[in-house]
């Protein structure tokens, strides 16, 4: 993998993660928020957080990899 390869692919990557995580704090979209918390009435208390954002990040950093690759001059 050349440089400028890496650096659309991992550009791209970044630009869609925060964009999508924007998007869901701006919005309040739960599914693309990072951080997830459930009390119960016991006492239980969970703390997760959304990896929808970072998987669609990486499925659009292939893609544009892929389009970059095939019209490289």
């Amino acid at each position: 993998m050349k440089i400028k390869s890496f650096i659309v692919s991992f550009g791209s990557f970044l630009l869609t993660t925060a964009l999508l995580y924007l998007v869901g704090y701006t919005f309040t979209i739960p599914l693309f928020m990072l951080h997830y918390e459930y009390t119960d009435t016991n006492g239980f208390f969970v703390s997760t957080g959304s990896l929808v954002p970072l998987i669609i990040g990486l499925v659009i950093s292939y893609i544009a990899e892929k389009i970059y690759l095939f019209f490289k001059p």
